[in-house]
């Protein structure tokens, strides 16, 4: 009944195996991928002819996790997986990302990669099984790739490259300084594809380091693919390139000298304009044969690709002026909102990031629920682009891929500078909002959301800076690396490689290109480029904060306290009974772990100090010796009771009031009175004994030609 191909290798500490076969028969590839006991399904599938119009090429991967694979069942109220999670749609991108330039050029049928989590065992991460498995799906159905790739994830441990190493090893690295990078990196058998990255300064050589490391560990998992490739691979797709030389050459004549002066014009709006009615200009004068061409739109942007294109390759000035190390100009400021815990405005030319940082306690942490198990991350940073920073009419609603995406390489670039959670108990949460957009918004965040932080008080290790490199790569070899680019050389450009780092090293690479691969040569010079552009951005931010400013006066105090583990359950009570009390007469926000650490936050200090307080007399234990303000809570006959360390109760000897006989304790002393008493010790049944007399009831002193 089933016609099943396995084949697998070794490779670092565990079993690569691809199987096809024996589930998803219908899909025109299907394989699983098994790495230890991490199972991955890709399915593929494909039109067998492009949508009459369409003029992109309309890819779409799905990686989803499901939570039988780790034998769990999903939190929420639905108890099922619903809308994608951030890190779904985060594998979703990393896997479209090297598989979308490797399709053969001018093919736009619609394809389908569907990767599910099939089972996952806690040491071997899935995203890296699913990108093979896709690779090795698409290698086998039959659809025009020219592929297939392998991927592989890094670590770097006391100057050592790791691979793929385990899941809790790449857990919360800002709490494993001896684990300082995460880096994923996939290509084909001769070239690099992709590359993103989570890094702890790492320099530009061990960073080099680490991405050919990952590009030699790849290549025994390439010769797996193609071995199986060749048992089970359906027959190729028949598919003939369109041919749009005879267009091009006639959108050429028509209108290329005007096409050339709009992107002569330096301001982009106007430029955008100028290009607008260059292509109408264009549009008109063809026939109607011409018009209906369904490649007219390849070539249109053929023509506008050559423009840009041919102009930097032959050592002339960008459109915007500048050569191809000039980073445009910058403008940082600080404190531009008067409510908000700290901010900033970061324009560089006609980028600009509004970035607003916000302060919160404990309460704030987000929970996270993942096939691992559930974690809380206290640094949160939300990305938006909305559709006027860059003069449109068009979607607005809730974040989508990209944002999503974009906003997580700022958080990445950021997060390896935080200060420690003991020393800085806060949840940061920094929105960006994009106000204007013409290359790059994802590294303006990370310059605006490093400076709207150090704005709020934020003890950071060290400022952060982010620039974009592009290239343009001609087929005869000829290249140029560009340092920060613009919009229209990011979608017209072969490569867009975001760096950010502080001025000590890396903290956070990506890499995107839109041909079949880099050679090392191109990464070093884009490196050495990005660090001099990055240390340019840090000395212009340098200019409006160098430093982290004071508190706002908006934001949250915090005070931390320890408590041994037993006190826990005392400091809660019976149904968090003493803890609301605390809560409500003090006016704080308390926030208990199970380690016995304690958080009080509130804006107004005296609240803080009530609270501790309140918890110092439930945890504490009361000194011999020491002197305490008190209640008396009952008189008795033989001496008065006093309420003198929290809820803390101990007996005044009648002989210990006063320096001199009384008939009764109610000759000195009346309920609710307060008083000073010592502490003198405890009796043989653990009962507290206090005094008084000793002590100046006014002052607070003890009387020491009265001390006993």
């Amino acid at each position: 009944m089933f016609n099943i191909t396995k084949k697998s290798i070794q490779w670092g500490q565990e079993t690569l195996s691809l199987e096809t076969g024996r589930v998803a028969r219908q899909a025109d590839g299907s394989v699983i991928a098994t790495l230890g006991e991490t199972s991955v399904m890709a399915n593929v599938t494909y039109a067998r002819a492009q949508k009459p119009g369409q003029d992109f090429f309309p890819l779409t991967v799905h990686y989803q996790e499901r939570y039988y694979a780790a034998g769990k069942v999903p939190g929420g109220f639905f108890k099922r997986e619903a809308r994608p999670s951030e890190k779904e749609t985060l594998t979703s991108r990393l896997i479209d990302r090297p598989i979308r330039p490797l399709f053969v050029e001018g093919f736009k049928n619609e394809v389908l990669v569907i990767c599910t989590v099939l089972s996952h065992d806690l040491v071997n991460e899935p995203d890296m099984v699913a990108m093979i498995a896709a690779s090795a799906a698409l290698t086998i159905s039959g659809v025009p790739f020219m592929g297939p790739i392998a991927a592989c994830r890094v670590g770097f441990v006391e100057g050592e490259y790791v691979l793929n190493p385990e899941c809790d090893d790449m857990h919360k690295l800002r709490e494993n300084p001896e684990q300082r990078l995460d880096l994923v990196v996939a290509g084909t058998k001769d070239a690099v594809m992709m590359v993103e990255s989570e890094a702890y300064e790492l320099t530009e050589a061990e960073m080099l380091g680490a991405v050919k490391f990952a590009h030699d560990a790849c290549q025994p998992v390439l010769d797996l693919i193609i071995d199986f490739a060749e048992v089970c691979a359906k027959e190729p797709f028949d598919f003939t390139p369109p041919d749009y030389t005879a267009i091009l050459a006639r959108v050429k004549t028509l209108g290329e000298d005007q096409m050339r002066a709009a992107f002569g014009i330096r301001d982009k709006q106007q430029r955008v304009t100028a290009i607008s009615a260059a292509r109408d200009a264009i549009m008109s004068q063809l026939t109607e044969d011409e018009s209906s061409d369904p490649t007219l739109g390849t070539a249109m942007k053929k023509l506008e690709a050559s423009i840009l294109r041919g102009g930097i390759i032959n050592g002339e000035p960008r459109i915007d002026g500048r050569d191809t190390k000039t980073v445009r100009p910058i403008v940082s400021e600080t404190s531009v909102l008067p409510r908000t815990h700290g901010s900033s405005l970061f324009t560089r030319g006609e980028t600009q990031s509004l970035c607003i940082a916000t302060l919160g306690t404990g309460d704030d942490e987000q929970f996270i629920d993942a096939l691992t198990g559930t974690s809380k991350q206290n640094f949160l940073l939300h990305y938006n682009f909305p559709p006027y920073s860059v003069g449109e009419v068009g979607r607005f609603g809730p974040p989508g891929r990209r944002e999503i995406g974009h906003g997580k390489l700022a958080w990445r670039a950021l997060q390896a500078v935080l200060p420690a959670a003991t020393d800085f108990p806060y949840t940061i949460r920094i929105v960006s909002e994009i106000t204007e957009s013409n290359g790059s918004s994802s590294m303006a965040t990370v310059c605006g959301g490093s400076l709207s932080m150090m704005d709020a008080g934020v003890p950071l290790k060290a400022p952060v800076a982010g620039v974009a490199m592009g290239l343009i790569l001609e087929d005869d070899g000829r290249f140029a690396v560009l340092t920060d680019i613009l919009g229209d050389e990011d979608h017209l450009g072969d490569m867009d490689f975001k760096v950010a780092g502080t001025e000590n090293g890396i903290t956070s690479l990506q890499m995107d290109i839109k041909v079949s691969g880099i050679t090392v040569e191109i990464m070093e010079q884009a490196l050495a480029q990005a660090k001099e552009g990055r240390l340019h951005i840090l000395g212009e931010m340098s200019k409006a904060l160098a430093a982290p400013s004071g508190f706002s006066q908006y934001a949250p105090k915090i005070e931390t306290m320890q408590v041994p583990t037993d006190k826990i359950r005392e400091v809660i009570g019976s149904g968090g009974k003493v803890i609301r009390e605390i809560v409500e007469v003090s006016g704080a926000k308390v926030d208990i772990n199970d380690d016995g650490v304690i958080k009080i936050a509130s804006n107004d200090q005296e609240a803080i100090k009530k609270a501790y307080d309140m918890i110092y007399s439930i945890v504490a234990e009361p000194e011999v010796g020491k002197i305490y303000t008190g209640t008396v809570v009952k008189i008795v006959d033989f001496g008065a009771f006093v309420n003198f360390f929290g809820k803390r109760d101990g007996l005044v000897h009648v002989s210990q009031i006063a320096n001199k006989r009384l008939n009764h304790p109610s000759d000195a002393l009346k309920e609710g009175q307060e008083v000073k008493v010592k502490l003198l010790g405890f009796d043989d049944r653990g009962k507290v004994r206090l005094a008084m007399k000793m002590i100046d009831q006014e002052t607070g002193e003890e009387i020491a030609e009265s001390a006993e």
